[in-house]
């Protein structure tokens, strides 16, 4: 889920050049009616159909290419987050946006959906509350997903660099809309024996963070803490920055470094920002560090990655074709910062080697 403000500008088209077309999956007739007539009003979407049940949307799949699906996830026969994968196969990778009463602030069924690979989720008010704010957040929530990003140029993927020496001592990642499908898709190429530290920035509000935790160290298969004031940066661990502040590396000398907390205001606008984690990195361990960049909106990253760059170290971001939404990694990637675009799975491929990207 990203935390960045809500944009109000119309949405990007559609490959064909059309506008997106939507499709809901939700087995109230209320909820169908509601939100068809938020989407068929806003002049931004096109209704392409409003069915009830998982198994009707992957018939409905069969024959219409639409390029979002509004999922409820608590449905008869084949609920919503155990249809993820299936829907987004059968959609050709449809950005899919949760709308449910079950993702309410911290709940861990919002988690589970973004590692999945929903691209946002919305709590769905009950009863007779569907009115018109809800009917906002709903668009808003929706062209977001559509945002129009600048041109950028995207240089051809490259592959992990084959030479006999590990090229960095600690890895960074940062990530916003689309990051935990694709740290899920990193982690499982990452051995759990893997020596060394990392550190994630992810855009999500504080009450997720418990959650968020707990998932990436099932994922990791090692040990994930919420970043607290001077914790210590081990061998082995994973470090989350919390919702409510940025994550900065310190040097105690020796090798050793720990973490600091601040709260300063960055031109993003995000908190907890990438930016700060990348420039203290790039302070500490300089040509030592790798910085990874997966899918997210906006530029968040980008300040930090130059740092990185000048340190000497390495920064590799996700390729377009598997970001939900490719402005992080884009940015970067258009200011020639990118030492390798790829896929989440070779960028988890390419850390377990700990070697440098060409």
């Amino acid at each position: 889920m990203s935390i960045q403000p809500i944009s109000t500008g119309a949405s990007a088209p559609s490959a064909s050049g059309t506008r997106p077309a939507i499709l809901i999956v939700d087995d109230s007739a209320v909820a169908r009616a509601v939100i068809g007539r938020a989407i068929e009003g806003s002049g931004r979407f096109v209704l392409a159909g409003a069915v009830q049940s998982v198994t009707a949307a992957i018939e409905f799949l069969r024959h219409r290419h639409v390029d979002a699906i509004l999922l409820d996830i608590e449905m008869p026969g084949i609920d919503g987050l155990s249809a993820l994968p299936d829907l987004l196969a059968a959609s050709d990778q449809a950005k899919i946006l949760i709308v449910s009463s079950t993702c309410r602030e911290g709940a861990l069924t919002t988690v589970q959906a973004l590692a999945l690979g929903a691209a946002d989720t919305l709590i769905k008010p009950g009863g007779g509350a569907f009115a018109g704010r809800f009917a906002q957040v709903l668009i808003d929530k929706i062209s977001r997903l559509f945002e129009v990003q600048a041109p950028l140029p995207e240089p051809a993927p490259t592959a992990p660099a084959s030479i006999a020496v590990s090229g960095f001592d600690i890895v960074a990642i940062g990530a916003s809309t689309g990051g935990i499908h694709a740290l899920s898709q990193l982690f499982q190429h990452i051995p759990p024996a893997f020596p060394l530290p990392m550190l994630i920035t992810q855009h999500l509000p504080t009450s997720f963070m418990p959650y968020f935790a707990a998932q990436i160290a099932v994922l990791a298969g090692r040990p994930c803490d919420i970043a607290v004031d001077r914790l210590r940066i081990r061998p082995g661990r994973v470090i989350i920055a919390p919702g409510d502040a940025h994550l900065r590396v310190v040097s105690l000398g020796g090798g050793e470094a720990s973490i600091r907390l601040t709260h300063e205001a960055v031109r993003s606008g995000c908190m907890p920002s990438v930016d700060p984690m990348f420039e203290s990195l790039a302070e500490v361990y300089g040509s030592r560090a790798l910085a990874v960049v997966l899918s997210g909106m906006g530029s968040d990253g980008s300040d930090g990655a130059r740092h990185i760059v000048e340190a000497g170290g390495s920064v590799i971001v996700q390729d377009k074709a598997s970001s939900v939404v490719w402005g992080m990694p884009g940015t970067i990637a258009g200011a020639g910062r990118a030492s390798a675009i790829l896929p989440p799975e070779q960028i988890g491929q390419l850390i377990a080697t700990r070697q440098r990207p060409s």
